[in-house]
């Protein structure tokens, strides 16, 4: 598992505004703030893809470079993962996209739910790298529900879950049911509330990202 807050970076300015209460006013700037540590994650998962040597024509010559054998394919679990997701677009500006409509069913305060899938849109994503991009990672239910609703379509040949901010429930919820899957983790807070929220989080980010709901 990599934290990216296990090293001082600007990427603690980023989490921490996600998580102000004053700045999260502004949603353009909590999308954005979202967009950027995709933008840093996708960075950081690129280490560990592979690469071919590749000759390049320059206008005064040629050079010889690394570049990727294939593009991941990225999955997105609506809506709040969207800015997120864009980070990682902006960094693997080629990639496949899948997209999965995946959300926590009504129950009762303090009792357990259940994930209702709605929508899903994937290529074929035998052979290659999947990389699933949801902001939070709470139970990790709702990532488990997109992720085997995905292998619909194929079996990757590695998976990538990153997330913003994660529960330790979730984190061990998730290696436990998914142990073929590596987890890319922006920071990780103390638990989860009764209510299956991270705590102290940042809130709903689809909402402060998107609006509030119905």
């Amino acid at each position: 598992m990599f934290v990216l807050t296990e090293q001082s970076s600007i990427a603690n300015h980023f989490i921490a505004e996600l998580r102000d209460v004053h700045i999260q006013k502004d949603p353009l700037r909590f999308r954005r703030n979202l967009e950027r540590l995709g933008e840093l994650l996708a960075y950081e998962i690129s280490k560990t893809l592979t690469y071919s040597r590749t000759t390049v024509q320059t206008p005064l010559g040629q050079t010889k470079t690394l570049l990727l054998t294939q593009q991941p394919v990225l999955a997105a679990v609506l809506r709040a993962s969207l800015p997120f997701h864009q980070g990682f677009l902006n960094a693997f500006d080629r990639a496949e996209n899948a997209f999965i409509g995946a959300y926590r069913g009504n129950h009762t305060e303090g009792e357990d739910f259940t994930v209702e899938l709605e929508y899903i849109s994937c290529p074929d994503i035998t052979g290659k790298t999947l990389i699933l991009v949801d902001p939070m990672l709470a139970t990790g239910k709702s990532l488990e529900t997109s992720y085997r609703s995905l292998l619909r379509y194929g079996i990757p040949a590695r998976t990538h879950i990153a997330a913003v901010i994660a529960s330790p429930e979730g984190i061990q919820y998730v290696q436990s049911r998914m142990p073929e899957c590596r987890l890319w983790i922006g920071e990780i807070d103390e638990r989860l509330n009764h209510n299956y929220y991270i705590i102290p989080g940042l809130g709903d980010a689809g909402d402060l990202a998107f609006g509030e709901k119905l």
